[in-house]
């Protein structure tokens, strides 16, 4: 009902009808990768433009008729006349911006040289605390690109003696982390094969008459492989980036690009949230995704290797417990063979720059956020809630209210779900116990809130990375979205929540 309510209200209904010309090709990926690309399964009358009334030509069938005598006049009165002198457009501007940077700058000063040191916290944790305060305004400011930044903060730590550096790098190699790069390449296999437009066109036709149908379709079909792929890296990279990502492109909707609001940042958001589209209706893609898969012809060899690839790393996903197979040599696996068989070459791998990009901000942010973990920052901050309710003298009620608050608001500091539980599950379930939260609320609000701060940033799991890293989403409307969204989950599980556990029993 949540994301019905969210999509009804913040789009406008566009319906059209379409007559599918197979032999015109309204739309072309921002990079083709193969000789020639299929036709749109969406009509392009359904990508109404919220930027200029003028784009709507660029999707007219029948382009207007011009009046020639008119147009002969133009025409002639341009050639009389010499051609007005060309100026070129002031080059962009090079490097930082300079207030997004010198905001980012001050608050890693203001914490570092203004805000006393407490005494449970040492000069390195303090000092490293304020380079991840500074790298982390910076990201959602964006002085630089979000690598650059990154690697800003990574020679900062180092610089300032603040980490060693086979510290400052210990991240690169972190599995998790390895697993969403590789996950990129699959997913330019999907792409590169044609089997993700061959999927994503069957997800058309069973579910395309609306973008709600789709994002439904999306949602289902994770909850039903989640039990057997428990990993949501290995979800995202494998499964449902490549399926977005193929779908996005058949409509029009390439990363990076204006055109990205018209279906993409939809469908990656509502994994996580929901994000109004620019397409609404689409009554005709059904039909229009019939006629294509029979365009299509049959499954070519190279879409059955990657098919066969794609199952056997499921496989090793779901069995890699019983095999003693780590869920990232399990890509690792599966990536050899396509390059082996050459549907992938290194200049594929070599060329996915999103890859590359996750690989630099991600390893750095979780490596920053493993060392305030190890340095003491971060239990300094629950030992600091823990005396706060001890001071107040809480009811039990309010005391679940802050714990719980102040678990989720920790997060923000933590680039790994996983470590934020080892980190602080324990610790604040304690507390909850001493307050006189009843176990087994304790327990389950605990684990739902894990499982809520994993959208909040594009750091704070394993797949938000993935899905960031796709391209459709604009860094500041993350941030937005998971505040928003953290509030809304907040209204929603602590009212209609609360009544429903008291309902149970459970307190």
């Amino acid at each position: 009902m949540e994301s019905l309510a969210l999509h009804c209200s913040f789009t406008t209904t566009t319906t059209t009808p379409f007559s599918l010309n197979p032999g015109i090709s309204l739309h072309s990926r921002s990079k083709p990768i193969s000789r020639s690309s299929p036709p749109s399964i969406f009509p392009p009358s359904s990508f109404p433009s919220l930027r200029s009334p003028l784009n709507s030509l660029l999707f007219s069938p029948l382009p207007k008729r011009r009046n020639p005598l008119l147009f002969l006049t133009r025409a002639t009165s341009q050639n009389d006349k010499d051609p007005p002198p060309q100026t070129k457009p002031p080059p962009p501007p090079q490097g930082a911006k300079l207030l997004p940077f010198l905001i980012s700058i001050s608050i890693g000063l203001i914490v570092r040289f203004l805000i006393p040191i407490p005494v449970e916290v040492t000069l390195q944790a303090w000092q490293l605390f304020a380079i991840f305060l500074s790298t982390i305004t910076g990201l959602v400011l964006s002085p630089l690109p979000v690598g650059a930044w990154a690697f800003l903060g990574l020679t900062t730590s180092i610089v300032t003696g603040t980490l060693p550096f086979t510290t400052a790098f210990g991240a690169f190699t972190n599995e998790v982390i390895w697993l969403i790069v590789i996950s990129f390449f699959f997913a330019r296999g999907f792409v590169k094969t044609g089997l993700g437009d061959r999927i994503a066109t069957y997800f058309v036709k069973w579910l395309g008459k609306s973008t709600l149908g789709l994002s439904y379709g999306l949602t289902l079909s994770e909850a039903l492989i989640a039990p057997a792929m428990p990993s949501t890296t290995a979800r995202a990279g494998g499964v449902f980036v490549p399926i977005i990502k193929s779908l996005s492109l058949s409509a029009g909707s390439r990363p990076g690009d204006p055109s990205s609001r018209k279906l993409g940042s939809y469908l990656v958001q509502s994994q996580f949230q929901f994000y109004p589209p620019e397409i609404k209706d689409t009554p005709d893609a059904p039909a229009m995704a019939a006629k294509k898969l029979e365009q299509m012809g049959p499954v070519t060899k190279n879409e059955w290797i990657m098919v066969g690839a794609m199952l056997l790393a499921v496989t090793l996903w779901v069995c890699g417990d019983i095999l003693g197979i780590p869920s990232v040599v399990a890509a690792m696996i599966c990536l050899s063979m396509l390059l082996l068989l050459g549907v992938l070459d290194w200049d594929d791998c070599l060329s996915e720059k999103s890859a590359w990009d996750t690989l630099a901000w991600f390893a750095v942010l979780v490596g920053m956020a493993s060392q305030l973990t190890n340095l003491g920052i971060v239990s300094w901050m629950s030992g600091c809630v823990a005396k706060s309710l001890q001071s107040l003298s809480l009811s039990w009620p309010v005391a679940f209210v802050v714990l719980q608050a102040s678990y989720f608001l920790i997060h923000y500091l933590f680039a790994s779900q996983t470590g934020h539980v080892g980190a602080l599950y324990s610790a604040f379930l304690a507390m909850h116990l001493a307050a006189g939260v009843p176990g087994v609320l304790a327990v389950l609000a605990l684990g739902y809130n894990t499982n809520l701060f994993g959208s909040i940033t594009h750091y704070s799991s394993g797949q938000a990375a993935v899905y960031y890293g796709a391209g459709y989403m604009e860094l500041p409307d993350v941030f937005k979205m998971g505040f928003v969204m953290a509030i809304v989950n907040a209204i929603v599980w602590g009212g209609v929540g609360t009544l429903w556990w008291k309902f149970l029993g459970i307190y």
